[in-house]
Formats: structure tokens, sequence, C-alpha cells
């Protein structure tokens, strides 16, 4: 029974036939006994602080998408009202929880605490499960029992909030989380800044789970009739642990709106950035161009280092915000680069900042108020010494914001992608458009601004493929999702650790959502060499795109992307929409408290995707750690028919000089397995012995193999 995830609805039942006040569904300050924490904490204009919400009266939605129940409430003794609402999806296992806020008070209200929902957890010994990270390290999983106290998940950068810590959890209620049993709940708080999580244990009776916006510095100062939306709280169950929370979580994003065109698969492409950096010329681009076609790719991005006239962008301390085309390194401008995409029959796309700006700027110099600034003190300045993020609380700022896409995009429709990063974060706690007895409602309304000019480009320009990028993953949350294609999931391109950072970032997101390149190698972070094949394989297991000069490459390495470009495009489909089983963690395998290596449970990585018919499949496995005779790892599948038989076909094989019949030329190698067959049962319960290391590769073997 999924008792778990019903609460909700049974809370919401009680409310409804019983007329019993609010605070099995949304506990209030002044509403509640001494042992519980509020969700939801205000002070009147006159000054009270207590909060005693009464059901009203309740109304129910039934479409065919969702059904939800509406409860309207008001305060015993305020003109202060909270509707409650709560959506159960149809065609996921999907609950939603959100509240409007309004009153009709004298004066303004401030709202202390305003979480997006609450939930009382039941089970024997409890775990917790949330993602930690940082710039170029994202996606790290920790786990931990959850004990007797108050255990707090924050973020406050203020315009990111998926590095350090992430707005989502898993919550297994039968001790340490297992990936494919056990009772799991998962959570994900639809928000894009700075947010707070807490799991409380005050008493012996249980815990209790809230999740919202951060309140420090941000209480909101609401207006007399203004009505304040949180930020949704979304929530699914699983007996199946967590790999059945993230394939709920990833069918979600993909049928419920939470992602603009969800269903849709993503192009492969080259991204400009690690190949050139700033050093952008109309030759290069021409030359990026034709390497990326004659690999059989669909799209060529031109990264940072295009735009600026009298500041000119060679480093990333200038010309933020001036969006017009370089002529010095483009003389022809975008139309050329254009024109030559279609000619090679590839796309095109464009990388922007749009939310910042540098003091060495045109658009710094002409409207100095349009930056976050703290009257009467010094700015704090950001990426290069001079970044500065642009007001999103103003109107003609989010104009603006607006003016770059839609410029952009009716002088060149050619234009089918947009890369919009987000480098800073909010350092200057101030901004000249809100009034001063408002300004702890920037963090709230930066964000509120922001998802406006996003939602006014997206109503114009719904189909135009747009990646949210912030220093990497720094933006991975379903706040921003239902704006953007897909997110970078990592600015780390090394592929040992990428298997990592994919690894966890797949917990709650999908995987055609998830932007993995080709790096070079070795690998300008890390200094690590890996093979190509290695950095193939790992970067197919998402949305398969490059990230380097291929100018560099030798031709092995030119002709085994070639081999994988033209394998992918055969699995794309499964691969970007399928089911997601994660089957050997590169992490300890017991207990992922940390991303220390344990070379005897961590020597090998395997994933697989699998079709709703069952009939197709695709695994992905990797070695981690390689040594002379070492012993192969049985890996047991998941998700198949058990009464189905399954024949192996191996993809993107090691590409070799001299394995043809005849000893010259380039040729595929194959392993035993490939052309073998198995029943799902012996695949599942038996497992294969995948052979990894080969006579041609030691270090960092890696397979595909397709199941039909």
């Amino acid at each position: 029974m999924k008792r778990v995830i019903q609460i909700l609805l049974v809370m919401v039942g009680l409310l409804a036939s019983t007329q019993l006040h609010a605070i099995e569904l949304l506990p209030t300050f002044g509403d509640i006994d001494h042992i519980h924490l509020p969700a939801l904490m205000v002070q009147h204009a006159d000054g009270d602080q207590s909060l005693q919400l009464r059901a009203q009266d309740t109304t129910y939605i039934d479409n065919p998408q969702y059904k939800e129940m509406i409860i309207a409430t008001k305060d015993l003794a305020q003109p202060f009202y909270v509707t409650i609402h709560v959506r159960q999806w149809k065609a996921v296992e999907m609950t939603e929880t959100w509240y409007d806020i309004s009153h009709t008070e004298k004066r303004p209200v401030r709202l202390q605490r305003y979480d997006s929902g609450y939930l009382p957890i039941e089970g024997d010994n409890p775990h917790l499960l949330h993602i930690h990270g940082n710039w170029a390290a994202e996606g790290v999983p920790t786990v931990e029992r959850l004990t007797r106290g108050i255990k707090t998940i924050r973020n406050s950068d203020g315009a990111r909030n998926a590095h350090l810590d992430a707005p989502e959890v898993m919550i297994s209620l039968d001790g340490v989380p297992q990936e494919n049993s056990g009772r799991v709940l998962g959570a994900a708080l639809c928000w894009s800044g700075n947010f707070e999580i807490r799991v409380a244990a005050t008493d012996e009776k249980g815990f209790h789970f809230y999740a919202g916006i951060d309140p420090m510095a941000s209480e909101y100062i609401l207006s007399p009739k203004q009505v304040f939306t949180t930020p949704h709280l979304a929530y699914t169950y699983s007996n199946e642990g967590m790999g059945g929370v993230s394939r709920a979580f990833h069918r979600w994003a993909r049928t419920c709106g939470m992602m603009h065109n969800g269903n849709a698969t993503r192009s492969i492409l080259l991204n400009s950035w690690e190949g050139i950096y700033f050093d952008i010329t109309e030759e290069k681009i021409l030359a990026m161009m034709n390497d990326i076609a004659s690999f059989g790719g669909e799209l060529f991005v031109m990264d940072d280092g295009w735009f600026g006239a009298k500041y000119q962008r060679n480093s990333d301390n200038a010309a933020l915000g001036d969006w017009v085309v370089d002529t010095r390194k483009l003389p022809n401008g975008l139309e050329a680069l254009t024109d030559a995409a279609k000619d090679r029959h590839i796309k095109f796309g464009i990388w922007i900042e749009p939310e910042s700006t540098n003091t060495l700027s045109e658009l710094y110099e002409k409207h100095p108020d349009w930056v976050l600034q703290e009257r009467g003190r010094e700015l704090k300045l950001g990426r290069g010494g001079t970044q500065l993020v642009l007001d999103m609380t103003n109107p003609e700022v989010q104009d603006f914001v607006f003016s770059i896409v839609d410029n952009l995009l009716t002088k060149h429709p050619e234009i089918v992608y947009i890369k919009w990063d987000a480098n800073a974060s909010i350092q200057n706690c101030g901004s000249t458009y809100l009034p001063r007895d408002k300004q702890s409602n920037l963090y709230v309304d930066y964000h509120l601004g922001l998802i406006k000019t996003l939602e006014r480009i997206r109503a114009k320009y719904p189909n135009v493929v747009i990646q949210n990028c912030a220093s990497g993953g720094g933006r991975a949350n379903y706040g921003l999702m239902p704006y953007f294609d897909e997110f970078w999931v990592s600015d780390n391109n090394d592929a040992l650790q990428r298997v990592y950072i994919q690894w966890g970032t797949s917990y709650f997101f999908p995987s055609n959502a998830m932007a993995q390149h080709i790096g070079g190698s070795p690998y300008l972070m890390t200094g690590r060499t890996t093979p190509i094949k290695f950095r193939c394989d790992v970067a197919m297991s998402g949305r398969l795109g490059m990230e380097l000069q291929p100018a560099h490459m030798t031709d092995e390495e030119r002709l085994q992307c070639t081999v994988a470009f033209r394998d992918y495009k055969a699995l794309r489909e499964l691969i970007q929409l399928g089911n997601l089983y994660r089957l050997v963690s590169p992490y300890n395998d017991k207990c992922q408290m940390s991303n220390v290596k344990l070379p005897e449970t961590q020597s090998v990585a395997a994933l697989m995707y699998v079709n709703d018919a069952k009939d197709h499949a695709v695994l992905f496995a990797y070695g981690l750690s390689s040594f002379m005779k070492q012993a192969s790892r049985r890996i047991r599948l998941a998700g198949l028919d058990p009464n189905r038989t399954y024949t192996l076909y191996e993809k993107n094989k090691q590409v070799r000089w001299g394995s043809l019949p005849s000893g010259e030329g380039w040729g595929e190698v194959s392993s035993a397995l490939d052309g073998k067959s198995f029943t799902g049962a012996y695949l599942m319960s038996v497992g294969l012995d995948i052979p990894l290391s080969t006579e041609y590769n030691i270090d960092y073997p890696s397979r595909i193999f397709e199941l039909k």
C-alpha cells in the first residue's frame, strides 16, 4: 500500500468532510503544539503572529491529465486566506502541493516562513538521500540515517540552487536505500532560488518533512489583495527503491509539462567552448562546422566570445550585455554562419548570458541602475572581477532580457538552439527598483521576474531548443525545467568523473535533459588521459555532444566518434526516452556516503535503458579501475521480460587499424558476447560476465550492448 504518498489525499479528505482545522496539511505558527515546526508563519499588519486556518470550501478538478483538490481556508481572527492545492497526475505516480496566500488587511503582512508542503513520515529506520556537489563536481549522492533533531538542507546562492545542495531528496523508509527494492519517497521543490528542506524529529512519534523557499533574508512583504503562490512541491513514492522514484520523476518530466517538449529527442552537437574558448574567428567556426558535419553530427553551437562592439569579448571581464556581433571576429556576421550551417546540412546555435553584465560594457555605462546593488555600499564583483547580475525584479530589465532573445531570433530565424548561461551568484542583495520597505522580497522576486521573462520567450518561440547552463549544473532544478529543453550537467568533461556526476544527476532528471559531451584528452581540468571509446561511451548515455577541437583529434579518434554518432542515432530514442535502470553504482555499493572509490566494490559502473514494451534495451558498462588479469564482475540486468529471449549486439565497437581480415585498414572489434542470446530471466538473475579489459585497452574500458 502506497501509504506515505496517500497521506496527503487522506488528510484532504478528512479536512473536507469534517471541517477540521488545516494543521494536518499546513501546520501554522500559533495553531500547533510546541512539538511541531510551522510550515507557514506570518506577522499580520497589527503585529499579531498567530495563524489559525479553517476550511471554508473544497472544490475538485478532474481533467484528462490530473485530479486536483482545492481547499479554501481563512484565519479565525484576521482577513487572511490560504488556498491549499493538492494535484495528483494520472499518467505518472506524482503528487504536487502548493499554496496561494492572500489577505485584505489594512497594511502589508510579513510572510516569515512560507513552505510549499508538509508531510509526516512513517517508517522504520528512515534514511535520507540528498544531492551535493560543487562547480565541476556536481551530483554527489549523500545518504545518512535520520535521527532525533532537525536535519536541514538549504542553498543560498541567490541565482542558482543546484551547486552545493540541490532541492531534491529521497527518503528510504526501511534503512539504507536500495536501488531496485524498498519503500522510498522522493520529493523535488520546483523552484530556482534559495530553498530550505527540513526533516524534523522533535519527539518519538515519527518524522516531519517540510520544503519551501528559504526564509533567510527573504521575509516576503505581501500587500493587501496581492496573491503569493508558493513553488510547487512534487512527491512520488515507490516500493521499487531509488530506481522506481527516478523513473517516476523522469516520466513526469517528459509527459506532464515540466519540460518543454519533454518527449522529443535531442540533436548531436559540437559546442565550441573547450575547442577555441574566446578565440572565435569565422575561419575557425567554419572549420569546426566542417568537422561536426563530417562525423555525422547535426548541430553546431558557437559559445562565448562572439559579441561586443566598444568592448571586445576576449575574456570573461567585458562586454556582457552588449549583444551585437563583433565584426572584428566575424566580419560577415551571423548570416555567414547560419548560411554555412545550412550548406553543410547541420543546424546552428548560439551562447548568451542574458542575466548579467560587466562593468566594462556599454550596457552598464548606460544603465548602472539596472544591476543589483545595495544603496550606499561598494559593489561586489564576480567572475572576471567585473561581472554583475542584472535586477530581474525590474520590468525594464525583463524587457531587455526578452529583447536579447527576440532580436537574435527575429534577425536570424535559422538559429534553432540557445545556450543560456548564468555564471554569477547574487552578491549584491539590493534593488534600486524595489521600494526600501520591500528589499527582503529580492531573492524571491528575482526568480519570479526571470520566470515571467522565460514565459514570454517561450510563448513566442516555443520550438527553439534552449539549454539551461549555470557554471555547469547550477540550475538543474524543476523550477526552470518548464522553460528549458535540457541542462548542462557539468563544466567538467573528464569522462571518468562524468560517470559519477551523471550517475548522481540521474536520480531525478531524465537522460534527454542531460547534456553529455565528449571532451579532449588529456583533459584540461584533471590532466587525465582516457581513450576515445570510453569518452564516447560515457557521453552516449545521455544527450550526446562534443566539446573539443576536432582539428586536434587523431584519425582513430575521428573514426571512433563517427561510429559512435552512427550507432547513437539508432539508439537515440531508447536512450533519451527509455526507462533507466542503474545496475552497478560507481559509488560504494553498500552505503553511498562519499565519492571515495573503493576498488573492491567500485571497479565497474553499469546502467541500462529499457523501452515500455520491454523488447528493446541498451546496456552501458564502464571499467573505472583496471589491472592485468583482473576478475570481471558479473552484472545482473533489470527491467526485462523474464519470458523473452534477448540477443545482444555490441555498439560503438572499438575501432582499430589492422583489424580487417586483410590485416590492413580500419575495422571494428567485437567482444565474445556480440550476437549471443539469453532469456530475460537469465540476464536478470544470473547476469552477464562482460569483458571490459581487452588486449587493446587496459585503462578505462567500456562496452555498449543493444538488446533486442
